[in-house]
């Protein structure tokens, strides 16, 4: 910072005490300017009466003052302001932007493996009679192709005789010509509409299976870089739509080539089987030619599959943090990074062209070779009396459509390998066996539970960080209806315990018990039933506050229970004066509420729960200090009775706790009361509170190895 103009908004005063103006907010104004020294001798202003809201050890502890969040995004403007009109900002001074609190304080703010097409054909039996009526319509439409080979080798055929017999004839068989017209106007619509509620019904299938296996996988299969939100996103899309393609209009296709081939080689034969018997042996290279290509556009849809994913998870990445990435001014950067990911696929798209274009020149090729072979030994026949004029031009027709309904059908390549591909990626994620499932009904359910939770010997470490051992034989008693607090070093594991307790992950040995009983044997959702939730990085969802809340309840919530949910957590407020009280959306991650609103919309979800056990992961960290106060008294209130384990930055938040345990090297190294604790000098407690109070007499920024 040194040389720098430097604003600040921060949590703790030991991080800002010494700047050289700190200004004071308040309903987006400014009421205090100054110096932290000049501030403080002023004993009812604002700034002294949020220092005095802060109490440890008897003492005002400057570290845990909080300041207030503003309302979606009011703190950004409040800063404008004060730039505007308000406050001026010396060029190289280094300047607070806190908020106060008046009296009531507001917060503003798996491995893929070959499927058979019978197990995808399986996904469409519900609408077996739709394509059972497709393929009726498709049959008559690809009859209707070489049909029109018969009507054109007698048309030739009518320019030959009489007049009178020319003018008699064409008039039957134009009416033919017409009545092949309306039959494709009728029968194809109809296939092509039929074949698309099928395939559309599927997509709807698919995406409906997937994402249900999706939202039951254990937590740890989500901790893997291949099930990234944005890979998973793009599998919901594209593999479901690569389906489609296939039961869609290309399913439509192969029925109709291949009753077309059928029809072709049948009339062929009736009109001269020795000439079609010739003429049949180039259709063979045509079949060679598309099933070769197909085996190409296989592994080109594979590898292309597999990059495009990892350009649509920077994609991602970029929208869900594209306040990071303007504040950076990354575009730039992102662009360069997605171009990057899509160059490899342009590359084989490159190649999948040229294969494909070979494909096609190879199939007119077939067709043309078919052409000659056709007229030469036509030619030779009529000569040696073997065929007529029109057995030859009936046989050319037929087999004309005929090839060119397998140069159609050699088009489905691309399509036929990447929904083979699509399948594969599709089917290993529906029949993935969850390893933590709550949607299965295996296991124990108890009448009565007291709340009582215990960790015997647990060694423990993450799926996907197999290296780093988080727990080594770590032994720790939760007694029914106390309050435990766990202390350690950033890392130690206390957000770790809580998600052992969630049964998010399970122990590598060692047990997890409830009332005695092995966690593993409990059902899974049952269990997470008898639990509410509040981390320290709240989640909503794209709806409203009021859905949010609602959604911590098994069922409907009622209205009333919402809000008595809401004023609990001190939210009650905020909401309602938003513009659409708890109709306001909270936007993509609740991006529409600051940090300190979100907080407290989940410890409201978390209280409309009414759960036998509590887990608070740093629920009040972006409170300001008289909302944590107040909600640390509705936290109190509901967890009378409960068992609640916290885990928090803060002494204060902690200092009341039943029982605080502290966590060293994977293992608990001290338990007791605050002042049990506080008792034995040299403990890591009492070190860890010393470290913290020199930390804060020194003014470091960041409180090493307390968070709490």
């Amino acid at each position: 910072m040194q040389g720098k103009t430097t604003i600040i908004v921060a949590h703790r005063l030991s991080t800002i005490k010494d700047a050289d103006t700190i200004s004071v907010l308040h309903h987006g104004k400014v009421v205090e300017q100054g110096t932290h020294t000049e501030l403080l001798r002023n004993p009812t202003g604002a700034y002294s009466q949020l220092i005095q809201l802060q109490d440890i050890t008897g003492e005002p502890d400057a570290s845990d003052v909080d300041y207030q969040r503003s309302m979606s995004a009011g703190k950004s403007a409040s800063l404008k302001r004060s730039i505007n009109g308000g406050a001026s900002f010396g060029s190289t001074s280094m300047h607070l932007v806190m908020t106060a609190s008046m009296v009531v304080l507001e917060s503003e703010g798996e491995e893929c493996r070959k499927v058979p097409l019978s197990r995808l054909i399986s996904l469409n039996k519900p609408e077996m009679p739709v394509l059972l009526l497709g393929t009726l319509a498709a049959v008559v439409s690809g009859v209707i192709f070489p049909m029109l080979g018969v009507l054109i080798s007698i048309s030739i055929k009518l320019f030959y005789e009489p007049p009178h017999q020319l003018q008699k004839d064409s008039r039957f068989w134009t009416l033919m010509y017409v009545a092949s017209g309306v039959a494709s106007f009728i029968f194809l619509p109809v296939e092509y509409f039929l074949f698309g509620v099928a395939g559309g019904k599927l997509v709807e299938r698919i995406r409906s299976l997937s994402f249900k296996s999706i939202v039951h996988q254990e937590i740890s299969w989500f901790d893997k870089p291949s099930n990234a939100s944005g890979t998973i996103g793009a599998r919901l899309s594209v593999d479901a739509s690569n389906i489609r393609r296939l039961v869609g209009d290309s399913l439509a296709l192969m029925v109709r080539s291949t009753v077309t081939v059928l029809a072709g080689f049948i009339i062929a034969i009736a009109a001269n089987w020795r000439l079609a018997l010739v003429a049949t042996v180039v259709l063979p290279l045509g079949g060679l030619q598309g099933f070769l290509q197909i085996r190409f556009l296989e592994g080109f849809s594979a590898d292309a599959k597999a990059m495009y994913e990892e350009a649509t998870q920077v994609a991602n990445d970029a929208v869900s943090g594209i306040r990071t990435v303007a504040s950076f001014c990354a575009e730039h950067k992102v662009m360069k990074t997605y171009n990057g990911k899509c160059k490899v696929p342009v590359r084989q798209g490159i190649r999948q062209g040229i294969v494909s274009g070979l494909g096609f020149g190879v199939s007119f090729f077939v067709l043309y070779s078919t052409y000659a072979l056709c007229f030469y030994v036509g030619a030779k026949f009529m000569v040696d009396g073997k065929a007529t004029f029109t057995e030859v031009f009936r046989v050319f027709f037929a087999l004309l459509m005929t090839t060119i309904g397998v140069s159609q059908t050699s088009a489905l390549g691309s399509d036929s390998a990447k929904a083979k591909e699509s399948a594969s990626s599709i089917f290993a994620l529906i029949y993935r066996k969850s390893k933590i499932d709550p949607n299965s009904d295996n296991g124990m359910v108890l009448v009565d539970i007291a709340g009582e939770l215990e960790l015997h010997h647990v060694c423990f470490s993450y799926p996907s960080r197999h290296e780093m051992q988080i727990f080594r034989d770590l032994n720790l008693r939760i007694p029914s209806g106390k309050t435990v607090a766990l202390v350690g070093e950033s890392g130690c594991g206390k957000s770790t315990i809580i998600a052992l307790l969630e049964r998010f992950y399970d122990p590598d040995s060692g047990m997890v018990t409830l009332d005695g009983v092995d966690m593993k044997g409990l059902k899974v959702i049952w269990l997470r039933r008898q639990m509410g939730l509040v981390s320290q990085e709240p989640v909503l969802f794209n709806d409203t506050i009021r859905a949010n809340i609602a959604y911590g309840k098994q069922g409907d919530a009622t209205e009333e229970e919402i809000v008595a949910a809401a004023k609990a957590a001190n939210a009650h407020r905020f909401i309602s004066v938003l513009p659409e009280g708890y109709g306001t959306r909270a936007g993509e991650r609740g991006a529409q509420l600051s940090g300190g609103q979100k907080q407290r919309v989940a410890i409201a979800r978390a209280v409309l729960r009414d759960p036998r056990i509590l887990l608070l992961d740093e629920a009040t960290s972006a409170l300001d200090a008289e909302s944590e106060r107040a909600v640390r008294k509705a936290l109190d209130r509901a967890a009378a009775g409960r068992t609640t384990v916290v885990v928090a930055h803060r002494l204060s938040t902690i200092r009341g706790a039943d029982a605080i345990a502290v966590l060293r090297d994977g293992a608990v190294v001290a338990q007791g009361t605050h002042e049990q604790l506080m008792a034995s000098r040299d403990g890591a407690y009492a070190s860890l509170v010393e470290l913290r109070m020199r930390s804060e007499r020194a003014g470091v920024s960041s409180i090493v190895g307390m968070k709490l």
